[in-house]
């Protein structure tokens, strides 16, 4: 079954990838002058993405909404797909922020979820304008299940989104915390005060590659992978308020402690102590979150 369903979701790839590609133009261009209200929609004051703690709440209401129109309960039913369709609106446009900022194979297959949840969205909706004008009961039932059903099915391509695809996970999910110091790799620099102001620059720690920033007498250091998706913090830029921008979808994180301050970051970013080294040089620890 796994592999039968998995090669139908990619047969959709030649025209979900043209389509995905052209509207990520007019999204992005909308979303930049939103960014207050994107990050609403992203969840970045919630510390979480919004759009999957929504999206239970439209299949859950179209399920009970169901169950009422099976027994007989038509009243109960109509507030069921009113309850439905109201959150389904809510999920739709927190999929739409995650979205603007979805990049490569994940916007693909993030545009079949939409199209097939959009799909599905309007078959609910026109169940609940027949119910509304008083129209054929099995007509709205019908029109209510198959809508449920293709529902499920956005909802199990939109699963491939994160599972497979890990769009809006934390790059840094298995990061645990530091508890040893690392000897800091500076490349060609031996003075870190020396630094250009409030110039990224790339260094490493072990396996970890760090961000390094000085700050007028201040140096910090970040990871240098952004935990939206990935993205090279070195290439950012110092913002007037202290935070480092992610060249991709510019996301802010605080230099002081690498807490997210613009979305579509859901994540704060690890942060790194610094300090000199008994043998010289220096030595890094990832600072308590």
């Amino acid at each position: 079954m796994r592999s039968i369903l998995d090669r139908l979701v990619r047969m959709q790839d030649g025209w979900a990838k043209p389509l995905g590609d052209a509207l990520h133009v007019p999204l992005a261009a909308i979303g930049r002058p939103l960014h207050p209200l994107k990050d609403l929609l992203n969840g970045t004051w919630l510390g979480h993405p919004l759009h999957p703690a929504i999206t239970d709440l439209p299949i859950g209401a179209f399920a009970v909404a169901i169950v009422l129109d099976l027994v007989g309960e038509r009243d109960g039913a109509l507030w069921g797909v009113i309850v439905g369709q109201v959150a389904f609106l809510g999920a739709l446009l927190t999929g739409l922020a995650d979205y603007t900022d979805t990049d490569g194979r994940a916007r693909t297959r993030a545009t079949i979820h939409g199209t097939i949840m959009v799909i599905g969205g309007g078959l609910t909706a026109a169940s609940l304008i027949v119910r509304s004008n008083g129209g054929d009961p099995g007509l709205a039932t019908g029109l209510l299940i198959l809508g449920f059903l293709v529902v499920l099915g956005g909802a199990y391509v939109g699963g491939d989104v994160v599972f497979v695809f890990g769009n809006m996970v934390s790059r840094h999910a298995f990061r645990g915390p530091g508890s040893k110091w690392l000897r800091l790799d500076t490349g060609d620099v031996t003075d870190l005060d020396a630094l250009p102001e409030a110039t990224p620059t790339k260094m490493r720690a072990g396996i970890n590659d760090l961000v390094v920033v000085r700050v007028g007498a201040t140096i910090r250091a970040l990871h240098a992978v952004c935990a939206h998706a990935g993205g090279p913090l070195e290439q950012g830029a110092v913002t007037a308020d202290g935070c480092l921008e992610c060249p991709w979808h510019r996301s802010r994180f605080r230099l002081a402690d690498g807490a997210v301050r613009q979305g579509p970051s859901v994540y704060d970013q690890p942060a790194y102590e610094i300090r000199a080294a008994d043998e010289g040089g220096y030595e890094v620890r990832r600072a308590a979150p």
